[in-house]
């Protein structure tokens, strides 16, 4: 096994109303050692369906990177200062990475 495999980082992805709001939610979780790096990708277009009916709205969405024996607080924190009532919150493994980035994320990621 290589030492980039089961690197306990993961990518949460979140989707959120103003790239206001994801910024400072963002700048929060940073501060707190919640996510090493955050990225804030502005001007999404998310089609869904919401309390029966389809919608099509503008949206910015949070990157989030962080170590996964966080998961749980980093998601309690989100949905503390989410505006969403059901906020989109997934999180995939990192099963690989270049190990000095990993190394940093996880240095990063300790509160």
């Amino acid at each position: 096994m290589s030492e980039t495999s089961n690197t306990n980082s993961i990518v949460v992805l979140v989707t959120i109303g103003s790239a206001d709001e994801a910024a400072t939610l963002a700048k929060t979780l940073v501060d707190e050692k919640l996510a090493a790096c955050c990225n804030v990708i502005e001007k999404i277009r998310s089609i869904y369906r919401w309390e029966g009916k389809v919608c099509d709205e503008g949206e910015t969405l949070l990157m989030i990177k962080a170590i996964a024996h966080n998961y749980d607080k980093l998601e309690k924190r989100i949905k503390e200062l989410h505006s969403y009532q059901v906020p989109e919150i997934i999180a995939i493994d990192i099963t690989r990475g270049f190990p000095p980035y990993l190394a940093w994320l996880k240095e990063n990621s300790q509160p």
